[in-house]
């Protein structure tokens, strides 16, 4: 009840409204659970408040986009491409790194990934210059390349992009597949079920554009 109360009358205090301001600036997070996690921050010692900030300061300074994939990454490569048992011939499409993490957490692929981050939306400006395409295109004309998977989200964005992309890999010596639809239509992939996922990877198919 004093969290909605608070809510309606304007805080005496122009340090918690821009703390709240600042919490409420991340996607999801209302005004209201804003205050709630603000002032949950309030009632803790300093220290743990020195801990909370300097954990997301020290996350910004450190982490950084793998060199060669674009996945989340605390050195030049990320722990994927650097893991010399990943198969280095196999190459998985995603979209971002919400889709590294749906994936791995399937455990049932051994391959490497590229990040294309994002996918061609004209209704939201998103043109295939403002995406990962260009080095993607450089690693799959690398000879130890064998198989580029294509592992977007089954939406018209997501099939938008699978066919730009082979158009611009089908003349290369590589075998080119998407996952099977076992991966529901209108479905992004970061909300596919593990089981779902796995079976779509295991059952991928030739991509005929």
């Amino acid at each position: 009840m004093i969290f909605e109360y608070l809510y309606v009358v304007k805080l005496h205090s122009k340090y918690i409204e821009a703390a709240v301001d600042q919490m409420a600036s991340l996607p999801g997070i209302g005004r209201r659970t804003a205050l709630r996690l603000v002032l949950n921050m309030l009632n803790r010692d300093e220290e743990e408040v020195k801990k909370f900030a300097e954990a997301f300061t020290e996350m910004k300074a450190h982490v950084n986009q793998c060199q060669q994939c674009g996945n989340i990454s605390d050195a030049e490569l990320c722990r994927i491409c650097d893991d010399h048992r990943r198969d280095q011939s196999t190459i998985c499409v995603v979209e971002d790194i919400r889709d590294i993490l749906a994936i791995e957490s399937t455990e049932s692929y051994q391959g490497v990934y590229h990040v294309l981050g994002g996918i061609i939306s004209p209704m939201d400006g998103i043109g295939p210059n403002d995406l990962n395409i260009g080095d993607l295109i450089k690693r799959a004309n690398e000879p130890n390349v064998h198989e580029i998977i294509f592992a977007l989200s089954a939406t018209m964005e997501g099939d938008t992009t699978n066919y730009f992309l082979y158009r611009k890999l089908k003349d290369l010596d590589i075998q080119i597949s998407a996952l099977s639809r076992g991966v529901a239509v209108g479905t992004e992939l970061q909300y596919t079920d593990e089981t779902t996922l796995s079976r779509s990877l295991m059952n991928r198919q030739p991509f005929a554009g």
